[in-house]
């Protein structure tokens, strides 16, 4: 039975190892990877462990008590209602200490790359139905420009990619939060994916932002933690921000070559969310090369990563990017690369009655009080006009270059 979760279909739990759409060699080694490192010796405990269904993992032990790499204890235990235990046979040690040199991942089955591709497709961020009321919502503590909502709402509702441009302490940074959290439904996101025989862990606690599910009564004779495929968490969309420590190999697999494991690139985590960029301009990698780097993903709705071995292969590419910049987008990159963003924003900086709004309800958070007479300096003193005079020209070459003189100590 499938379920949804908003607009989302939630994928189907396997009733099989087929279902699965792994290999049952690789099945079984992590099984036997996963007995050997957790002392497991229930199948239930194998299920939970493993994220599958009981009679899955049923299936699974009884596949490699064929193989007699486990055997049962004859025994029950007590403590998991007189359930059957089962320890692993001394060849199945020996091969749960071969596959843990081959790789150290145990634990969670994984996901098919092409099973992952399927539920992308299936919970795309540009299926997200975004509204200006939630644009609102979201953004209901700053004080926006005069038709910046209805600018972003398509922009935003695209699922492609947004350029925020303009000059510094304008809002850019906020409004790119402000989409953010604009993203109210969850989404599926897998513990591992698999390919080519490889497993690459893609959910991470600091990215994904896990939803709280009921638990169910173990005395119950229906249980519900099965409707949808375990290997899958449901997850807030997700959301990965990125400044000037952003360098091109984050984009890339990771690989331990210790536990001769794969972790997911920043935008593989970043799948059916929103990917953002902020202070682009400021990385070690200059911002031509940067949107190089996303110019195949952001058109062609993929990425391509590669293996240690070097072979290389396809990943789904479903996010919503969001550069923020203080300069000008004609500074930064050539005209294909400037094409290849869907929207181009520019944020002004306020007119005088939006930095007074901003002013007071700074002030407000605060608790100070206005007073008149500063709000009229303000705006006469401070808050300047685009003009020219001695006076500013003489602040500004001040701030560009130092007065050479001698600092006592």
């Amino acid at each position: 039975m499938n379920i949804h979760t908003g607009d989302v279909m939630a994928p189907a739990a396997p009733r099989s190892m087929a279902d699965t759409g792994l290999n049952p060699v690789m099945m079984r080694d992590i099984l036997l990877k996963t007995v050997f490192r957790m002392n497991l010796d229930t199948v239930s405990a194998i299920a939970r462990a493993t994220a599958l269904p009981l009679p899955v993992a049923q299936e699974l032990v009884d596949m490699a008590r064929t193989q007699k790499l486990i055997e049962a204890m004859g025994n029950l235990h007590a403590a998991s209602g007189q359930e059957m235990t089962y320890q692993l046979s001394e060849a199945g040690r020996a091969r749960a200490l071969d596959a843990l040199t081959q790789s150290e991942y145990y634990g969670a089955m994984p996901v098919p790359m092409a099973t992952y591709y399927e539920q992308t497709r299936r919970q795309s961020v540009r299926n997200m139905r975004i509204t200006p009321e939630m644009l609102r919502g979201s953004m209901g503590h700053l004080i926006l420009p005069e038709g910046l909502l209805a600018e972003l709402g398509p922009a935003v509702a695209s699922g492609r990619s947004i350029l925020l441009y303009g000059p510094p302490g304008n809002g850019k940074s906020a409004i790119s939060n402000g989409i953010r959290d604009a993203l109210g439904d969850q989404i599926y996101v897998p513990r591992a994916i698999e390919y080519a025989g490889q497993v690459i862990t893609v959910f991470d606690p600091i990215v994904h932002n896990a939803v709280a599910l009921p638990k169910d009564d173990p005395r119950a004779l229906r249980r519900t933690d099965n409707r949808f495929d375990q290997r899958y968490i449901l997850c807030q969309r997700p959301s990965v921000m990125t400044g000037g420590e952003l360098t091109l190999d984050m984009l890339d697999l990771k690989y331990n070559v210790v536990s001769r494991t794969y972790q997911a690139s920043l935008q593989l985590k970043a799948t059916g969310g929103v990917f953002i960029v902020d202070d682009l301009g400021r990385q070690v990698e200059p911002p031509q090369s940067i949107i190089n780097r996303w110019i195949v993903p952001m058109e062609a709705g993929y990425d391509i990563l590669a293996l240690q071995s070097g072979e290389k292969f396809e990943v789904p590419f479903d996010t919503l990017v969001i550069f923020s910049t203080n300069f000008h987008p004609n500074e930064m990159f050539d005209g294909a690369a400037l094409r290849r963003i869907f929207f181009k924003i520019k944020i002004d900086g306020p007119n005088q009655a939006d930095f007074l709004k901003v002013f007071a309800m700074v002030a407000k958070k605060k608790n100070l009080a206005l007073d008149e007479d500063a709000l009229v300096h303000l705006i006469r003193g401070k808050f300047l006009p685009y003009r020219m005079t001695p006076d500013l020209i003489d602040r500004a070459w001040a701030n560009l270059f130092v007065k050479q003189e001698t600092i006592a100590h």
